[in-house]
């Protein structure tokens, strides 16, 4: 087992372990790290814990130690830098008439890198700009690329839901998401309606799937013939919050068709449900196609 703390160096940051070794750090202490990029200022946000070897990834980088007043003011005064180089760094893309948008700068603690987060719809030839920019700031200059999703953790905003949006609060990484969540949560497949600010599919579509999955498991299929307290039917609904499937019975008698609502105790399975192509037939066809909800997926 190994020692370690959880530290942050953005509000909803990715969570990096960093090794103590002997010096008293508690949750919620501002530490001086060494990182990859150099001397970093961050958060501790996980206190001292054990955590087994083969969950970490070795070698683990050590905490220099808990910030002091000057470290303080050295932090603040980056952060005021930043913006000045915002600004200087904007104009200089107006300058080269550059097809890309600045989204955010961060200073390393130690002035040692600035870097521009920058989005575009393609390749840039930032090479004049990366020239500018060293003439200017006298230092090392890395401008990175970043997606529309990290855009939007990085700015912030207000989700549909009238919430501030998840990725800039607390959401430390970002989860693949799929059509396929949608679909099995029975969320209307019109892209407006679960897509982000971003223009990607919503993250939250991740935070129940797991639950959706445990129950479909359990539930017959659309299209399944089960056995019911009123005969054996065929599953034409389901719904995974009630844990109830709506099953189509035939009336021999005057052959004609009722609908019914059992729970998942209430049926067994008699035939897996019915082929595509017999599924197909019976489905209305989809408003949106496939290669269209495909592009809200990162």
């Amino acid at each position: 087992m190994v020692k370690v703390v959880g530290i942050r160096f953005k509000k909803a940051g990715k969570i990096y372990y960093f090794n103590p070794g002997e010096i008293e750090v508690i949750k919620g202490d501002n530490v001086i790290v060494e990182t990859a990029r150099g001397i970093e200022y961050g958060d501790v946000v996980v206190g001292p814990k054990e955590v087994a070897e083969e969950d970490i990834v070795s070698p683990l980088k050590d905490v220099i130690r808990t910030v002091t007043e000057e470290d303080r003011a050295i932090h603040f005064e980056n952060k005021e830098k930043e913006k000045q180089a915002f600004e200087a760094c904007v104009e200089k893309i107006q300058e080269h008439k550059l097809d890309m948008k600045l989204i955010d700068v961060e200073y390393t603690f130690d002035n040692n890198k600035v870097i521009f987060y920058f989005t575009a719809d393609g390749r840039v030839d930032f090479r004049e700009l990366v020239k500018d920019l060293a003439a200017i700031f006298k230092t090392r200059i890395e401008l990175r690329q970043i997606g529309v999703r990290d855009e939007s953790k990085m700015l912030g905003g207000l989700g549909p839901c009238g919430k501030s949006l998840c990725c800039a609060t607390w959401l430390g990484d970002f989860e693949p998401v799929s059509i396929k969540m949608a679909k099995e949560q029975s969320l209307s497949l019109n892209p407006i309606k679960i897509s982000g600010i971003c223009g990607r599919l919503f993250c939250c579509l991740k935070y129940e799937h797991d639950m959706y999955q445990e129950i479909l498991d359990k539930l017959p299929g659309v299209g399944s013939i089960v056995l019911t307290p009123h005969g054996e039917g065929i599953v034409i609904e389901t719904n995974v919050l009630l844990e109830k499937v709506k099953v189509k019975i035939r009336n021999k008698k005057d052959n004609t068709e009722e609908l019914y609502a059992f729970s998942i105790e209430e049926v067994t399975k008699v035939k897996e449900k019915r082929s595509l192509k017999e599924q197909l037939k019976a489905e209305e066809t989809e408003e949106y196609s496939e290669g269209d909800l495909k592009d809200l997926e990162d």
